[in-house]
């Protein structure tokens, strides 16, 4: 899965390992240890090179150290390239809502006013920065000769017959 923070990456992948038996990696419960402090850059790329060697799995984000190397080793990637606004306001209300109800979000970690708001590494503030380049890494994806296959998915509901798609195929068999 790729897209911009909050566009749902993690949601999707979930229900697709679901239906499909295919084991889901959480990305932010490897890179980010207690207290947010983030795994070191060559740690994370030692792991993930471990990581995307196996079988089969999927992934609900990629992050930039070590990004290639899920994108070399994809069969395919789902790229959600929502509006800017769909993916903000999502992020916005989904963590809203984990910092006023206290919810975990990984390794104990959660959502604090200071850490969305006052923070220089706001999940929010990285939204707005990060937009663009994920649109356009997305994009560039898709148009390329090599490399996996991209399905992009513009819209929620795209996403939403994308899941249904996939369910009725995996009613009959595998189809990732």
């Amino acid at each position: 899965m790729y897209g911009a923070t909050g566009s749902g990456k993690s949601t999707l992948a979930g229900a697709i390992g679901e239906l499909t038996g295919i084991p889901v990696t959480s990305v932010d419960d490897i890179c980010w240890s207690p207290g947010w402090v983030q795994m070191p850059k060559h740690e994370q790329l030692e792991t993930f090179d471990r990581i995307t060697r196996g079988d089969a799995l999927i992934l609900d984000s990629a992050y930039e150290g070590w990004r290639y190397l899920a994108h070399e080793r994809a069969d395919l990637v789902v790229a959600l390239d929502f509006a800017r606004l769909t993916s903000f306001s999502r992020l916005l209300r989904r963590t809203l809502h984990r910092m006023i109800d206290g919810t975990e979000v990984c390794n104990g970690n959660r959502e604090s006013f200071r850490e969305i708001f006052l923070a220089r590494d706001s999940i929010l503030l990285w939204h707005v920065t990060s937009f663009r380049r994920k649109r356009a890494e997305m994009r560039t994806w898709e148009a390329a000769d090599s490399g996996p296959r991209v399905i992009r998915l513009r819209r929620p509901a795209h996403a939403r017959s994308f899941l249904a798609s996939e369910a009725a195929q995996a009613a009959e068999g595998p189809s990732l």
